[in-house]
Formats: structure tokens, C-alpha cells, sequence
């Protein structure tokens, strides 16, 4: 499957610097963009900071970190090298070289140009100067959250997508479990068994167990559920309050919910409009991730690198 790519643009000190984000993985920002903040010929530039040794050190270390296919034999014969007069490295060559990741060359004359991962393009804006990066921290901070507002509006549908059959759910319970002269927290432990009876069929333990499980994980255990698992539920919670319609136990009730969750998790996962659901909540986490690292930070960023 072919990832959607989004292309957005920032702005530093009049500088526009584009912005490349896919599905499920970090931003990368064109170096090249960066570099014309110092020169109009941005891959001298780009070149220049690629023979500097200390480069070097940190695109390795970044690689050995990130890229279980990083060759560290070739990148050794690179870092001896840097610093020498006759050393010249292009990220062409890095790249075809080590098989970095972190660095990615597109052609063509509008939209080309050297691109790196949201981490190294900090530290290259770093080398070419402290101040404007962070006037890019800045914006990127603006584009992070602008984009996080519109996928946080769409992810809302996760969240109400579980309470589309929940009055349905709790009716059939109502009507046909609880007796009126039961007390309200006889109700709520009636209430809180069927709700189990739906956890355990979906995800394999109570709500109890769950928390025991993960004592330190903040909600419960239907807000870590998958997209995939929230639709399930929706249909389950209807299923259920017709089976405590028609008098099956709840042995019996579980039994038959286990049989549809299995069959169902199988055929919604290969539907590609439930596959884009589940990409909008992965893309939300990744930029809040983004957000505390390159938002909180600042001040600490600010320090470091006016020292």
C-alpha cells in the first residue's frame, strides 16, 4: 500500500522550509530549504556540515539508533576521513553508502532536495545558527498544532463510536436483569458485570484485571482499545442486549460474543476506511510526541545551544 504523503510549509526569518509528514512515521524537513537561510547555494552548504567530524558522530549514532540496517564499516572509513582538506561527502554518497535513513534525496526542481529527519534537521539548523532555530522550532510548533487540532477533531469519532449502542446496552439490562427492588449499587455491580461480559469477550480479561495489570496507565481499559476493537464493541453491545432480550444466560451470552468478536476483528481489519481511522489516532500520538519534544524542550534547547 502506497503511504499518503503531506507536504506543509513553514516559515523562519522569511525563510519558507517544506515540511514532508506520512502516516505512522516522524516529519522530515528539507535541509536544503534550511541552508538558503545562509547561502543560494544551500548543497554547498549541506556538504560543508557533512564533512565536519562531529556531524558525522551524531548522524551515526542517530543511524546505530534508529536503522537496524546501518553499515557501521563504511561509516568508520567516512569518520576517518572528516576533517581532512580533501574530505567531501554528499548525501547522495552517505546514503548509498551506509544506508542511512535519516537523510533522503528527492529530485526534481520544485520539491527536491535534501530532506532529514525532524531530528537531525535541529541539529543542522543548530550549526547554522542557534536563533534560527529557533524561529523554525517556533512555527513548527504552530504546524504541529494546527494539525493536531484537525486530526483530534476526527478522532472524536473513536471515542463516540462506543456510544452509539450504549443505551441500548444498558436498557436491555435494565428491563430484563435488574429487579426494581434492588438498590442502586445492587444495580451498578449489575451494570459493571455486563460490561465485563463485553470486555472479556473483546479483550480477553475484565475491567479488574486490567487495571491489576497496568496500575500505573491512567482510564480503563476501553480507552487503550484499537479503532478496530471500538467498532467491534459498538456491534457487540447491540448483539448482547438482544440475546438478554430472548433469556440466554450469560455463559451462554459470552460464548456467542467470543465467536463474533473473532469473525469480525478478521474481516474489518482489511477495510481501508477502518485502516484510516486507525492511522489518524497513530498520526495523533506521534504528534504530541513531536509537540513535547520539539515544544516543551524550547527553553532547554535555548540554553544548550547558546552555550
Amino acid at each position: 500500500m502506497v503511504q499518503k504523503q503531506v507536504r506543509d510549509v513553514i516559515e523562519a526569518q522569511g525563510v519558507e522550509i517544506a515540511v514532508i509528514s506520512r502516516e505512522n512515521q516522524a516529519d522530515y524537513m528539507s535541509l536544503t530549504d534550511i541552508a538558503r537561510f545562509k547561502s543560494d547555494e544551500p548543497n554547498d552548504v549541506i556538504k560543508n556540515w557533512l564533512r565536519n567530524r562531529n556531524t558525522l558522530e551524531y548522524l551515526g549514532l542517530w543511524e546505530r539508533l534508529n536503522n537496524p540496517g546501518f553499515k557501521p564499516v563504511e561509516f568508520d572509513g567516512f569518520k576517518n576521513e572528516a576533517g581532512k582538506n580533501s574530505f567531501v561527502l554528499s548525501p547522495q554518497k552517505w546514503i548509498s553508502a551506509t544506508g542511512a535513513i535519516g537523510l533522503q534525496v528527492k529530485a526534481g526542481r520544485y520539491g527536491g532536495g535534501t530532506f532529514a529527519h525532524i531530528d537531525i534537521a535541529m541539529e543542522f539548523a543548530s550549526w547554522l545558527s542557534p536563533e534560527f532555530k529557533l524561529y523554525i522550532i517556533k512555527d513548527y510548533q504552530r504546524l504541529k498544532k494546527d494539525e493536531s487540532h484537525r486530526l483530534k477533531l476526527e478522532w472524536n469519532a473513536k471515542r463516540e463510536l462506543s456510544k452509539i449502542n450504549y443505551r441500548i446496552h444498558t436498557d436491555a439490562i435494565k428491563d430484563n436483569l435488574i429487579p426494581p427492588e434492588l438498590t442502586q449499587k445492587q444495580r451498578n455491580i449489575v451494570y459493571a458485570r455486563e460490561a465485563d461480559v463485553l470486555n472479556t469477550a473483546l479483550f480477553g480479561k475484565t475491567a479488574k484485571e486490567w487495571r491489576e495489570q497496568n496500575p500505573r496507565l491512567p482510564g480503563n481499559i476501553r480507552d487503550y482499545a484499537s479503532i478496530y476493537q471500538l467498532i467491534v464493541l459498538v456491534n457487540i453491545e447491540s448483539i448482547n442486549a438482544e440475546l438478554i432480550k430472548i433469556g440466554k444466560s450469560q455463559e451462554e451470552r459470552l460464548v456467542y460474543l467470543r465467536k463474533v468478536v473473532v469473525g469480525q476483528l478478521k474481516s474489518i481489519t482489511s477495510i481501508p476506511a477502518v485502516q484510516r481511522l486507525e492511522n489518524i489516532a497513530m498520526q495523533s500520538a506521534q504528534i504530541e510526541a513531536n509537540n513535547s519534544m520539539y515544544g516543551q524542550k524550547s527553553a532547554i534547547d535555548m540554553t544548550s545551544d547558546t552555550q
